[in-house]
């Protein structure tokens, strides 16, 4: 996922960080209105199994079977050993909230199994909203939110750090939230409202600030990720009071222990572990230790399991850091740590049973089992123990259950030999591009960032072939398939091995193009097929001219009429046509040589805005629906000579279309915009008259407005791309 460099910001100790306190249903909407129900839907995730940074985990000490995840951009979860797995807890952060969706924290109060908190945020920039806590008495099922005055960065560098949300041990009225460039804040009414405290460290522009949260007895213990961990700036400190707090004496120093990552308690021998190194992550680690704390007396001692700097096989250097710390609640001395961006020698996890004087690596003798999510095996490449391991829980009911999470999954195991993704109903990804093909095996192809494209054989499992590969892609720029000849299926992306790919059996298996133009491994961008799939046509951005090839990739000739950074679109039953909209003009080009040049028609379409999405409905030329985000939707029923602003919805995001209603002429449309007050989803059965709202307050997923598709041959199922919930899909119940 993304990330970002901060800002310095500043806040005054005393000073309200609350704004205001609401209970959910989240407000949404133009006007803040309330929404209506959805209409019957039942809504689920198309299964592709985790696809995204676990950022942490947590068991709750006190009862059993009972855990916590959270995600940088997807959201926190629930885990119940008895259903073996995990219920996604914040579906109801809708549209106008977004930023919310990244969760920078969790905490759970020992003495109160029920309670919950989650403090959200996913970006500390200027253009992001500020930071919410929500706070529940039954394990997520509802809640009540906070608002704050500040910003958190679920999405950041060091958002696998540890969590900077905690009950205070003494009080369970008390919580504490560190921030990233506000200090420390604190709460005495479990949540409703906030206060700056004074804390000894102050912010800078690196954007840390505190890095985790731990209490140790009745002692509270907060990291400190803006100090250079050289002596005499610290960079661990504590209160015994809830008052006052102190540099811990002592502490180490020096590079390899820059930054406190995490840290966790051993309450048998009165020991605070603290993995550390010389960069918050996930990226940029490459020195690191761990040392351990004994608390009643003060005394440091280094017990990294293995110094970084050493020489590699290929004579490289093994540079990483240590990430994810947990300490087994019934084996007195026995600790799990974590290495991190440790890319020559594979991260691993350390394990001790004598409290750090001898380790093992738990990866020299796992055996990975990835059958459920195929994916994890990048191609034709073993599956890896993990990269970004930040995220490490040790079941204080079973000490030989151990998870431990990664970029792309969170791996279980109860033996500490046999490991498999322990991931069910957490779906992270974030979706670029969807396609329901009217005929064949999959019923829905998807686009993702960081995944490339998945063929889903069966919506309630992780496709079985995995990523399409023949090149394997990161993320996936453009998919499009021949509208008359749907077998056919194109792909672009960023890959090392090429960034562009053809499939004849609808996406099952993938060739390479022969030749692609230089630009596209620098630009990849959207690209399309026409309704025969005879001619492609691929978008390099607004510096680059359009690329057209009418031998299936084997060569491409410069299209210099068409618009710079358009995303091109077929007509589904002329194969001589394309569109292309300019946001820069608000024009409409079209084209009628199959791609060879494109002309002018339609103009003055709200330009200057770069987000839009031109639509072509299928089974007809040149019925074209232009969705302008806040400027609402218009339609051209002749190829884009004119356009007719359609007066049944006021915003249009994304739009899509699957099988008509029985008696209907017209195919069903599908929208992510606004009717009324609120931003939804939308059926309409009558060719955008009319609209029914079919999701609900409870199933909105952020920010929505990447792809939307119905089901060309199941009436109202509707397939919605999210910004890190996956796919999710519904049906009328």
């Amino acid at each position: 996922m993304s990330t970002f460099h901060l800002s310095r910001r500043s806040v005054l100790a005393g000073t309200a960080a609350v704004a205001a306190v609401v209970s959910l249903p989240l407000v949404q909407g133009r006007a803040q209105a309330a929404a209506p129900a959805g209409t019957g839907y039942r809504w689920r995730n198309a299964v592709q199994g985790g696809t995204g940074f676990i950022t942490g985990v947590l068991f709750h000490p006190s009862v059993r079977g009972l855990a916590y995840l959270r995600t940088d951009i997807g959201g926190a979860y629930r885990w119940d050993d008895r259903t073996d797995r995990w219920t996604p807890l914040t579906d109801h952060i809708g549209w106008d909230d977004w930023n919310l969706l990244g969760v920078e924290a969790m905490a759970v109060d020992p003495a109160h199994p029920n309670r919950l908190y989650l403090s959200l945020g996913t970006y500390a920039q200027s253009w992001a909203g500020n930071g919410a806590v929500l706070r529940s008495e039954d394990r997520g099922a509802t809640w009540k939110r906070t608002d704050l005055t500040v910003k958190l960065g679920a999405n950041e560098d060091g958002r696998g750090c540890g969590e900077r949300l905690l009950v205070d041990p003494r009080d369970s009225d008390t919580l504490w939230l560190g921030t990233r460039h506000d200090g420390l804040l604190k709460s005495t009414d479990r949540g409703a409202t906030f206060e700056a405290v004074s804390f000894p460290a102050a912010p800078s522009a690196t954007g840390q600030g505190v890095t985790l949260l731990v209490a140790a007895g009745r002692t509270v213990y907060a990291g400190w990720g803006d100090s250079d961990g050289t002596a005499g700036r610290p960079n661990l400190y504590r209160t015994s009071d809830g008052t006052t707090w102190e540099a811990v004496p002592g502490q180490p120093a020096g590079t390899a222990a820059r930054v406190p990552i995490r840290a966790a308690y051993d309450k048998h021998t009165r020991e605070l572990y603290v993995t550390y190194a010389n960069a918050p992550g996930p990226n940029g680690q490459s020195d690191g230790s761990v040392h351990k704390l004994r608390t009643t007396s003060g005394k440091w001692t280094e017990v990294t399991p293995v110094k970084p700097g050493g020489p590699t096989d290929d004579g490289g250097t093994d540079s990483f850091g240590y990430g994810g710390v947990a300490v087994d609640a019934r084996r007195p001395g026995t600790v799990v740590v974590s290495t991190n961006n440790r890319w020559s020698l594979i991260d691993t996890l350390y394990r001790t049973t004598d409290g750090g004087h001898t380790w093992k690596s738990l990866k020299d003798k796992a055996v990975l089992d990835v059958s459920e999510t195929p994916y994890l095996e990048w191609g034709a490449d073993k599956p890896k123990f993990g990269w970004w391991i930040q995220a490490v829980g040790l079941d204080p009911y079973d000490s030989r259950h151990v998870v431990y999470g990664t970029g792309a999954t969170l791996y279980g195991t109860r033996d500490l030999k046999r490991w498999a993704p322990q991931i069910r109903g957490v779906e992270e990804a974030s979706i670029r591009q969807l396609i329901s093909p009217p005929t064949g095996q999959a019923h829905l192809l998807s686009g993702s960032g960081d995944i490339g494209v998945m063929y889903h054989e069966r919506l309630t499992a992780s496709p079985s072939r995995g990523m399409a590969s023949n090149p394997v892609f990161g993320t996936a720029t453009g998919l499009s398939l021949a509208a008359a000849k749907p077998s056919y299926v194109v792909r672009a992306g960023w890959g090392d091995h090429g960034n562009g790919a053809f499939s004849n059996d609808g996406g099952k298996t993938w060739a390479p193009f022969q030749a692609q133009p230089d630009v596209a491994k620098t630009a990849p961008g959207p690209i399309a097929a026409n309704a025969d799939g005879s001619v492609l046509l691929w978008s390099f951005g607004t510096a680059n001219p359009g690329y057209r090839s009418a031998d299936n990739g084997g060569t491409w000739s410069e299209v210099a009429t068409f618009p710079k950074g358009a995303t091109p679109v077929a007509d589904p039953v002329d194969p001589t046509r394309f569109y292309a909209f300019d946001t820069t003009t608000g024009t409409l080009h079209a084209s009628t040589d199959g791609g060879r040049t494109f002309t002018a028609r339609a103009t003055g379409l709200n330009s200057g805005d770069t987000e839009f999405q031109l639509t072509a409905a299928p089974g007809r030329s040149g019925d074209l629906w232009l969705s302008l985000k806040w400027n609402g939707l218009y339609r051209s029923t002749d190829g884009g000579a004119a356009f007719t602003k359609v007066a049944s919805c006021w915003a249009s995001y994304t739009l899509g279309f699957g099988k008509a209603a029985e008696g209907a002429s017209y195919p069903a449309i599908y929208l992510v915009g606004s009717t009324e007050t609120i931003t939804a989803v939308y059926r309409s059965d009558d060719e955008a008259r009319t609209w029914t709202r079919i999701n609900d307050d409870q199933h909105q997923w952020g920010w929505i407005g990447a792809a939307v598709t119905g089901d060309p041959r199941v009436y109202g199922r509707v397939y919605i791309a999210t910004n890190g919930r996956g796919v999710q899909y519904g049906e009328p119940a």
